[in-house]
């Protein structure tokens, strides 16, 4: 049995999946689109739930929320769970009655009734259950209640396709959809009232459906001489504002029976909201949770634990592996390899994961805590100053943990100008591959203000990319910008479970690239340091490695790095970020040492160090981020712009930075 989770976002579809499920089946991306695709096991085995995205309407906006209708029209699904949030009934019961004209068998999940309780709001769910002709189960998602009670009645047999068509959408309108319905019959198994009012609001996706299926003339003539008849009427000023009101005053006779709500009672979430979207107090109040996130990840917790992941790998670790080559009597080259290519180089990045899924963790807490939308609110007014709204900024947090994804969540952006603006500066986001970058150098250069150095290097990036934005918004991408609605989700407590999952997701994608990515870098890197013209095991200084940083290491020397080394490591930077790391400790390997941090003082001075983090923070984006800007731009000239103006950015930045440096003495 195949059942399809949907509801407004935010509602809680993920803990209610998580409670169902237990564990994904798969992950993957719907066919031709970047959004998430999740399928589990639902309890009891009685088949499989999957995860549609949060939509507001079956009628999408974007590419991106048209996965629910097309999965409607083209998949198998044997029966709808519609999750409500019962503090928000009204607004979310307008994507409940398209389902309901969608016609399959129905169990709607009225989600947390314990918020919309602590709102004064009381909610009649058995009266609710008559009105809707579909069974009601109240749950609270996050803590599993109910929950049981919600699979003991999706999994029973007598669940029937629904039938009641709760909406009249006057005379003109239920006239034209027998007539389009006379048109289709026979000619599909779904609901031809579901098809005929989607049509009627624009959905494009079945408009092209059901174009496939009967001449398109005929059912476009039913539609123009509604709209006619419908035009003789004063308030008409579309059809799908018509059809939308028609729902709303189904909606509000639901609500005067089912809800009641206290007015003496002010929500919670209201008198923080007054705070941390202040205009005055917002921003700092996210700085300041920027920098005790980055005091935990450098300072407090991730520091020591990654020294103790260090002192593993380059002690028991190396010493093993020494022990095992010795004993089968690996040639010098073999030893050279696994010593100094691949432990040096997997090993010099594996001592950061601690510090990467602390950084995670953190990002996760906030997402589900319910602040990140703020966060979103909060930059809105400065977003709409350089040219964009604050849903742009949402993408940008993403690529705080990885561009990529950040990248893909532009899709969510309903105009191309905007969408292309955000793809363009989300690479300028601090993504966590870079963070090894800096944890490597803050620990050898500015020990005693970590933290401190890491949020001037998260904030640089914030600021270049609206500075830019506002000059390519006036310049190459000139165009209005649209208007900005965001839902502020409840404040939430969130669950460990939940939070783990969550921080897992986003940080195995390190661990992997390390694991196959990074190891096979290390090879390459170590073998062109291990040869050179002369042949196989000369001086590093004389490698193939060193003859490549030496060609281009006069162009970054005004910038403070100007040597083969430095050079060499930006170089396999373009691959992945996390390479420079994994290049650096071959490059600086020397047995036994006190570690990279003590050797990077005979190479760097402390303002050349931050130079050089400042020109790793925005130089080209990595192959991978570059490729999936071209997947989603589709034009060569924009990947080529994205990579192009990085570079320069970056290198004008750090040359103010260095020069400025040096002028004032403090190089």
């Amino acid at each position: 049995m195949e059942i399809a989770l949907i509801g407004n976002p935010n509602t809680g579809k993920t803990s209610l999946f998580n409670n169902l499920t237990g564990s994904y089946e798969y992950v993957g991306n719907w066919s031709g689109v970047t959004v998430e695709k999740k399928v589990g096991v639902f309890k009891k085995n009685l088949g499989h739930l999957i995860d549609l995205p949060g939509v507001y309407t079956l009628n999408p906006l974007s590419k991106d929320e048209g996965v629910v209708t097309s999965f409607f029209l083209n998949e198998s699904v044997d029966r709808l769970l519609n999750i409500l949030d019962a503090s928000q009934l009204e607004r979310n019961l307008h994507l409940t009655l398209q389902l309901l004209e969608f016609e399959k068998p129905a169990l709607i999940g009225l989600n947390m009734i314990d918020v919309a309780n602590k709102r004064g709001i009381q909610i009649d769910y058995m009266k609710l259950s008559e009105i809707l002709g579909v069974s009601v189960v109240p749950v609270v998602a996050r803590s599993g209640k109910g929950c049981d009670k919600l699979v003991d009645v999706i999994g029973a047999k007598s669940i029937q396709p629904t039938k009641k068509n709760l909406t009249y959408y006057g005379k003109e309108i239920e006239e034209a959809i027998t007539a389009f319905s006379g048109e289709l019959t026979g000619k599909t198994n779904h609901s031809l009232r579901f098809l005929a009012v989607q049509y009627f609001e624009g959905n494009e996706y079945v408009k092209n459906y059901v174009n496939g299926l009967t001449n398109p003339q005929k059912l476009k003539a039913i539609m123009e001489k509604l709209e006619s008849e419908l035009q003789k009427q004063t308030d008409f000023k579309s059809l799908t504002n018509f059809i939308y009101l028609k729902r709303k005053e189904v909606i509000e006779k639901i609500i005067a029976e089912v809800a009641r709500k206290s007015d003496t009672v002010i929500p919670l979430s209201e008198k923080i909201d007054s705070i941390v979207t202040n205009r005055y107090l917002g921003m700092p109040i996210f700085l300041l949770l920027m920098y005790f996130m980055f005091m935990l990840t450098f300072d407090w917790l991730g520091t020591p634990l990654s020294d103790v992941l260090d002192a593993f790998l380059t002690g028991p670790v190396t010493a093993g592996f020494e022990k095992v080559l010795g004993a089968i009597h690996a040639s010098a080259f073999i030893h050279a390899l696994i010593i100094e290519g691949l432990v040096a180089g997997v090993g010099g990045v594996l001592v950061f994961v601690p510090q990467i899924f602390i950084l995670f963790f953190f990002i996760s807490l906030l997402e589900d805590s319910g602040y990140m939308a703020r966060v979103a609110l909060v930059m809105d007014r400065i977003m709409e100053s350089v040219g964009l709204n604050g849903k742009a900024f949402i993408p940008m947090m993403i690529g705080f943990g990885c561009n990529v994804p950040g990248i893909m969540a532009a899709r969510t952006i309903e105009t191309p100008r905007e969408r292309l603006l955000t793809i363009l500066l989300t690479p300028l986001m601090s993504c966590s591959a870079r963070l090894p970058v800096y944890a490597l150098f803050v620990g050898a250069f500015f020990a005693a203000h970590k933290a401190f150095v890491v949020l001037s290097l998260y904030v640089l990036g914030i600021v270049v990319a609206l500075v830019l934005a506002k000059v390519f918004s006036t310049t190459l991408l000139k165009s209005e910008t649209s208007l900005f609605v965001i839902e502020l989700p409840p404040y939430r407590l969130p669950q460990f479970q939940s939070l783990w999952r969550s921080t897992w997701d986003k940080g195995k994608g390190f661990v992997r690239k390390a694991g196959t990515f990074i190891f096979a870098g290390s090879v390459f890197i170590w073998l062109l340091s291990y040869a050179g013209p002369k042949g196989l095991n000369v001086d590093m200084d004389h490698s193939f490695l060193a003859a490549i940083g030496n060609i281009i290491a006069p162009i970054f020397d005004p910038i403070g790095f100007g040597t083969w080394q430095a050079s060499a490591s930006l170089i396999t930077g373009f691959l992945a970020k996390e390479a420079i790391i994994s290049t650096m400790n071959i490059i600086y390997f020397v047995p036994n040492d006190a570690g990279l941090q003590a050797l990077l003082a005979n190479y760097y001075t402390p303002l050349a160090a931050y130079s050089f983090m400042v020109f790793i923070l925005l130089y080209i984006p990595c192959l991978a981020t570059v490729a999936t800007i071209y997947k989603e731009t589709n034009s060569k000239k924009w990947t080529a712009f994205s990579m192009i103006y990085a570079f320069v950015i970056a290198y004008v930045l750090s040359l103010i930075i260095y020069q400025g440096g040096m002028m004032l003495g403090i190089g």
